[in-house]
């Protein structure tokens, strides 16, 4: 892959990693600023990432849930040991929260590796990358997160050193430009995205193991709850954990951000252990509700029955609606309400179904009883 040094660019032999700029996968920019201070939101808010850096599990039999995700994984890092070679490469994809970037982590450890941590929109020209893949010891992991927005142009560089571990660099301009191809060592290239379906083929191809992370079952994010507090040194029984948990969606940082607002509420209003009058006593408080919605998933339903007899309506125009961008809808909102079973998404638009008539206590209409 030819790659021309920009003015300003640094020559092969003085590539260097920046100190500040490049990039940990904490300093990535929130993508969605609409869902910035969300409570249940799977994306990461205020304090998460430095809360999370101690509850995370370091290694892979710490690592609660996504069984058939671990099974692959650990073949495949015992395999990779055995043989003394860098591991294939790996595509973590799903929704935001689910532990792709711990479990890139545990990757590096379980390899016995350094980790290098990075965000594609951190990534702005070619020496970013190159001096990146140029810097990394033997067998390492390289970790990228939110990997479908790398530069079309970035991609391209990737290539070469996902296949060859080599790197085509041109040098000068014009006449006097001339070609050299840096040595790469072997190293596990670890992408994770919440969109799949925006990664280009070419890329999706040079990944050997492509992995998704699911929504977490009740029981292992009661489990993931009693981990995280006994963590924290808060005493929490198996109701006040049960309670946490099914209102979490699914996803162990709602998890954890929960638990912590309800800790905060156990010491202050308590009697500084969390039962489950303590739990459901802080998560009223919070609204949210049994079955894990906050008032933006509420009023998003509330539109479609209320205002549009219950569908089909379109998401630009729930959007406009909601004062939110079509995009964060999509994204954010509609995931869980659709694995939940509230909402159906259909060629015509966004429709309620009969559970959400029910959770509302809601008669439809015969026009809308028609639609189920």
């Amino acid at each position: 892959m030819n790659f021309r040094l920009a003015e300003g660019d640094c020559a092969p032999s003085h590539f260097v990693l920046p100190s500040e700029p490049v990039a940990t996968a904490r300093n990535n920019p929130d993508p969605n600023p609409n869902d910035r201070e969300r409570l249940v939101s799977g994306v990461p808010v205020g304090d998460d990432s430095s809360f999370e850096l101690k509850l995370r599990p370091q290694r892979l039999a710490e690592f609660i849930g996504q069984n058939k995700v671990k099974e692959n994984l650990a073949v495949a890092i015992e395999a990779a040991r055995s043989r003394g070679e860098a591991m294939d490469h790996v595509l973590l994809y799903g929704p935001p929260g689910l532990g792709k970037t711990t479990l890139a982590n545990i990757i590096a450890n379980e390899l016995g590796v350094h980790f290098q941590p990075t965000a594609a929109p951190l990534l702005q020209i070619k020496g970013d990358l190159t001096a990146i893949i140029t810097n990394m010891q033997d067998k390492q992991v390289l970790f990228i997160d939110e990997i479908h927005r790398l530069q079309p142009v970035l991609e391209e560089l990737l290539y070469s050193a996902l296949e060859d571990y080599k790197l085509d660099i041109i040098i000068g301009q014009g006449p006097s430009a001339r070609t050299h191809t840096l040595e790469v060592k072997p190293f596990t290239f670890v992408g994770a995205t919440t969109r799949a379906g925006l990664i280009s083929s070419p890329l999706r191809s040079r990944f050997g193991i492509v992995l998704r992370l699911e929504f977490y079952t009740p029981t292992d994010l009661k489990v993931i709850v009693e981990r995280s507090a006994e963590i924290l040194g808060v005493e929490v029984d198996d109701a006040g954990a049960e309670e946490i948990a099914g209102r979490s969606r699914g996803t162990p940082r709602i998890a954890n951000r929960l638990l912590r607002r309800v800790r905060d509420y156990a010491q202050v209003r308590g009697a500084g252990k969390i039962d489950e009058p303590t739990a459901k006593a802080a998560l009223g408080m919070l609204e949210v509700d049994q079955y894990g919605f906050d008032e933006v998933d509420r009023r998003l339903l509330l539109t479609i029955i209320e205002k549009y007899q219950g569908g089909p309506v379109g998401v630009n125009t729930l959007a406009a609606v909601l004062a939110e961008e079509p995009d964060a809808i999509e994204e954010i909102y509609e995931p869980f309400l659709m694995q939940a079973g509230f909402l159906n998404r259909t060629p015509r638009g966004r429709v309620a179904t009969q559970l959400a008539y029910d959770y509302f206590k809601i008669t439809p209409t015969r026009r809308q009883s028609s639609l189920f």
